[in-house]
């Protein structure tokens, strides 16, 4: 069992209704479940988005909090729904309508990593599963939660930011033939989860940066973006995917020597991305 299931880095003051989350650079790896794991160490850290949390350390410099997993996606998912069980791996779960992500081994308790390597020898119990469940999934959502209504009770409204990092051969076939490939893809879940114009805002930090922004290709967001993007309550949700090649060796699990320099563009994304929700701090100061 990990000591905690997530880090809060919060700011020494807040000014901003946006809150930033990285669910799945989760690096804290279990002895007992490495033990029953097929994968080598380098395997099981493939569906890792490795230094996400290292690439926004600088959130809490700019005023808003930063949350971040403690728990590896390989060991439990926190951008699943708790109902996303796997009947292959998980025994007594009980037949459910056909869901992709599961069905493809990728559920709350994910069954393989990248390229659909099997995880395990065997299957977990459903006590097991519930467990991880309400040992890490639960505290980080609560706790995520808490995030958002501090910023609607405070604000007015809540942007939260998903952090996530993508393997540079997923944008393959992103584009027109010849085109160049985005370096950062924003999902709404196609304009359902946040209001147009925070994306809107949120895209052009990124490309005044020099980035290439494309939106919801091949990555559209999924549980988390798609449970708390409320744009009607004016609770938004964006997911961010940074190709990792711009920062990092995938094959080795290293940083790139210029890791340092894209900390630093980035620490410029977060505080225009930031200021946004610091126009409703004008608006409640205002008042």
């Amino acid at each position: 069992m990990l000591k905690t299931a997530y880090t809060l880095t919060r700011p020494q003051v807040r000014t901003t209704s946006v809150v930033f989350a990285s669910p799945h650079s989760g690096r804290d790896y279990p002895d007992a479940f490495l033990r029953r794991s097929v994968l080598n160490a380098s395997e099981i850290r493939s569906s890792e988005d490795a230094f996400v949390d290292q690439l926004f350390a600088a959130v809490p410099d700019h005023g808003a909090p930063l949350l971040t997993a403690t728990a590896p996606r390989a060991f439990l998912d926190l951008n699943r729904g708790v109902d996303e069980l796997d009947q292959a791996l998980i025994e007594g779960v009980r037949r459910n309508a056909h869901n992709p992500r599961i069905a493809s081994g990728l559920g709350v308790i994910p069954r393989v990593v990248a390229n659909g390597r099997q995880i395990y020898r065997g299957k977990l119990t459903l006590a097991e599963a519930h467990l991880r469940i309400a040992q890490y999934w639960r505290p980080y959502h609560d706790q995520l939660q808490t995030l958002l209504d501090e910023s609607n009770n405070t604000y007015g409204e809540a942007i939260l930011i998903d952090c996530h990092s993508m393997p540079h051969e997923a944008l393959e076939n992103v584009g027109p033939p010849g085109s160049a490939r985005p370096d950062v893809v924003l999902g709404d879940r196609f304009g359902s989860t946040a209001a147009a114009s925070v994306v809107e805002q949120v895209e052009a930090a990124f490309t005044s940066a020099g980035l290439r922004v494309a939106r919801n290709m091949p990555f559209a967001g999924a549980f988390i973006t798609q449970h708390y993007g409320r744009p009607s309550r004016q609770q938004h949700a964006i997911q961010i995917e940074i190709d990792r090649a711009l920062y990092m060796n995938e094959r080795t699990l290293e940083l790139n020597a210029d890791f340092a320099a894209f900390q630093a563009l980035l620490s410029g994304v977060i505080a225009e991305i930031v200021d946004i929700g610091r126009v409703a701090d004008q608006k409640v100061a205002a008042e």
